[in-house]
């Protein structure tokens, strides 16, 4: 991680006029330049500089960004927890702190066996972090709402807590991807009604609000559900199933969506690269192979593990297997509505969608 934080800036000037990236440019989950020295800081013990910038964040209500820092600085805590143990000892009442512990609590669990046990016992604490937390700061219960989806929560319970939320924030982007994977669990052949929330979600938000994306993901949850698709490979696209045909008009509206959404960020921009490599996987996924070149070009160096990680151990490698793939046939789009065109069989996709995935 630390080797990416430095070769981070050297590549954020060579992708300054885009180009397509080699190998060895990629970086995976590079920070972007705020976060990066509050990792650095945590990598030697000290938290001074993780607390200050989640509490910026806090102050100037930049919710989207202080979801996605406080996730990343708890996924470093899982394997570095010293900084996060002196912060907690030294300020035991710190909102932020008790924010990455909380995100902490719920990552240790999620891969568990045992975890809907394991988060019904953290809930409560979870839940009691949130309530600590400011009277308009929505993002710990977007991790109590992560929570109560892994601890397979009853719907009032759920939905108590999702009002909580978007009392406080209704445009918030992680609030609403915890209650769209929560929709798609609930049900598995409920893609309408996920794509009926994303759809009205986006269309009620401001226009530069990052919730406008959310149709994109409840595209990749349509693409990927158990039993819709027909492979475990982004690769081979070809969503051939009733499902996906059923809704295919809606699928590419949501990503032509999005590619507007990504018109609006400057290329090679580490903030916006969670976005495109998710357009990059749904637009593959469709077989739209010409417009996931171009977002794939807009990326420039920048690989996030999700949505790679939903098919494989190694996001970086099968980001890179599909980035050749694009290449090799970077003419071929599917219609921009109607049927796609078949593609090689596939086997379907299980649960892996990480607590902290946006």
């Amino acid at each position: 991680m630390l080797r990416a934080f430095l070769r981070t800036a050297a590549a954020r000037a060579r992708s300054r006029a885009p180009r397509p990236a080699q190998d060895d440019d990629v970086l995976l989950d590079a920070p972007d330049d705020r976060l990066a020295p509050a990792l650095v800081a945590a990598a030697q013990g000290e938290h001074g500089p993780a607390a200050r910038l989640l509490a910026g964040t806090r102050d100037d209500s930049e919710w989207d960004h202080r979801d996605r820092y406080a996730t990343r600085l708890a996924a470093f805590a899982r394997f570095r927890s010293e900084w996060l143990d002196t912060w907690r000892a030294t300020a035991p009442d710190d909102p932020d702190a008790l924010l990455v512990a909380a995100r902490l609590a719920v990552h240790r669990h999620w891969d568990s066996p045992a975890r809907t046990e394991l988060l019904r016992q953290v809930i409560p604490s979870v839940v009691a972090a949130a309530e600590t937390a400011g009277p308009a700061d929505p993002v710990p219960w977007r991790t109590a709402l992560d929570a109560a989806r892994g601890a397979g929560a009853e719907h009032a319970e759920f939905e108590r807590l999702w009002e909580q939320a978007v009392r406080r924030s209704p445009h918030h982007y992680g609030s609403h991807v915890a209650a769209l994977e929560y929709l798609a669990a609930a049900s598995s052949d409920g893609h309408g009604e996920c794509l009926d929330f994303a759809e009205t979600a986006a269309q009620e938000a401001p226009e530069e609000a990052l919730v406008r994306a959310l149709p994109l993901h409840a595209a990749f949850t349509c693409l990927t559900a158990t039993g819709t698709g027909s492979g475990t490979d982004a690769r081979t696209g070809g969503a051939t199933t009733a499902a996906v045909r059923t809704h295919r008009p809606r699928l590419d509206a949501a990503a032509d969506r999005a590619i507007t959404l990504s018109a609006a960020h400057p290329a090679a921009d580490p903030w916006a690269a969670e976005l495109r490599n998710l357009l990059v996987y749904v637009l593959v996924r469709l077989e739209r192979h010409q417009d996931a070149a171009e977002q794939l070009r807009l990326t420039g160096p920048y690989v996030t593990s999700f949505p790679w990680d939903r098919d494989t151990d190694d996001p970086l490698g099968g980001f890179l297997r599909v980035r050749a793939d694009v290449r090799a046939h970077p003419g071929e789009a599917a219609p921009a509505t109607g049927t796609a065109a078949p593609g090689r069989p596939r086997n379907g996709y299980g649960e892996r969608v990480r607590p902290g995935d946006h």
